[in-house]
């Protein structure tokens, strides 16, 4: 039951790595987990989102919301046809699925989550419901790799961030994180400061949307500009994908033997996962992989020390960069339409030439190549008879 409201500087990441942390202290594998309550009218579909796909993290079946206005306004916003719109709320409603705050559903269990208690956080170095409030991510580091030293942060050194992915199929298909991670990057620009030279930089929004978006905004030269340019669309860092670190960086890690971080904006951050020579992983919302990425090191308390010197020789906080709400919803509002979403569906079955020019083979039924060390048809219907018996 989700009441309250975020408060401002709290995030959608900050909020899913709060409440994967509770769902998982209780335990609910094998659980389907409803939210619900007040709260749910302080929350984009976009948020919502967020919170429903890490339910692998916290343990759950799944992770669901009911229907209601905004998941009405969702759909019209994304170009659904308004005839579908209505006829959806009216099923829901006669159905008795459609949101109602003043009912409460009978569940075999009820947990209380009050929104204005999230607080700028991460999760790591290791799992996902290992969430670390803000000012206290160099020391859980330093628990979990008790011997380490902390050394000069201004070079590589342990703790250094070496990778930081603004990636996740969810994260960065939210417009809240993404446009405030897009102009937390024209802060910084405007002071002079980009990320360290260890730190590896990439973006892979999950959508095209996002790119249309980021591009009417402007806000893509900005994280173009931080090395946050776009890699492609899909799944990157998150599974894996992160590619390799430049020679000399592999090489300072290998021979001296560091434990070196990434930052990403994923779902899962279980050793070994992100890159083999990057022992220490933690998921964060988009701003934070880029406060990070321009930090260069874990040590650094985000909410106390300066992460650079602007052109004027002044210590910059991240508290002087960081985007508020009502910037973030304005150009949300300004630069976001129904038409963006019509026009990336129309083309999604179509692809580009590079795709369309693919072998492949043609037909109702997927010829299946026995050769294949990729996939193979499964064997639970051979000899299937669809006969009762």
């Amino acid at each position: 039951r989700l009441t309250g409201k975020l408060p401002e500087g709290s995030t959608a990441t900050d909020l899913v790595l709060s409440i994967t942390q509770v769902l998982r202290n209780l335990g609910v594998v094998e659980k389907f987990v409803e939210f619900f309550g007040s709260g749910l009218s302080q929350l984009s579909l976009q948020d919502r989102a967020t919170i429903a796909n890490m339910a692998p993290e916290y343990g759950a079946t799944c992770g669901f919301f009911p229907t209601d206005h905004e998941t009405l306004h969702y759909l019209l916003d994304s170009g659904r046809p308004e005839s579908i719109v209505k006829l959806i709320e009216k099923y829901t409603k006669e159905q008795l699925l459609f949101h109602d705050d003043s009912v409460t559903p009978a569940y075999n269990q009820i947990v209380d989550f009050d929104l204005s208690s999230v607080r700028p956080s991460m999760s790591g170095p290791k799992r996902p419901q290992d969430k670390i409030f803000l000012n206290d991510v160099g020391n859980a580091f330093q628990k979990s790799f008790p011997d380490v030293q902390k050394q000069n942060i201004e070079e590589l050194s342990d703790g250094s961030i070496t990778i930081a992915a603004i990636t996740s199929c969810t994260n960065t298909s939210n417009q809240s994180v993404m446009v405030g991670a897009g102009l937390l990057a024209r802060n910084l620009i405007s002071k002079g400061i980009k990320p360290k030279s260890w730190v590896k930089t990439s973006m892979a929004p999950g959508s095209r949307v996002v790119s249309n978006y980021l591009e009417k905004s402007g806000l893509d030269i900005s994280l173009n500009s931080m090395g946050f340019n776009t890699v492609g669309f899909g799944c990157t860092t998150c599974i894996g994908n992160s590619g390799p670190l430049e020679d000399h960086i592999s090489e300072a890690i290998e021979s001296s033997n560091l434990i070196v971080a990434s930052v990403l904006s994923g779902n899962r951050n279980f050793e070994g996962r992100i890159h083999p020579l990057v022992k220490a992983n933690f998921l964060a919302s988009p701003l934070l992989v880029i406060a990070y990425a321009v930090a260069g090191s874990i040590y650094v308390n985000l909410t106390e020390d300066s992460i650079g010197i602007d052109v004027d020789g002044n210590e910059v906080f991240l508290s002087d960069v960081w985007p508020s709400s009502a910037e973030i919803s304005s150009v949300i509002s300004d630069c976001i339409s129904s038409e963006m979403y019509l026009d990336q569906y129309q083309l999604a079955m179509t692809g580009d030439d590079n795709w369309n020019n693919l072998d492949s083979s043609r037909g109702d039924i997927f010829k299946w190549d026995k050769e294949s060390t990729y996939i193979q048809k499964v064997p639970f219907f051979k000899d299937f008879s669809v006969k009762a018996i």
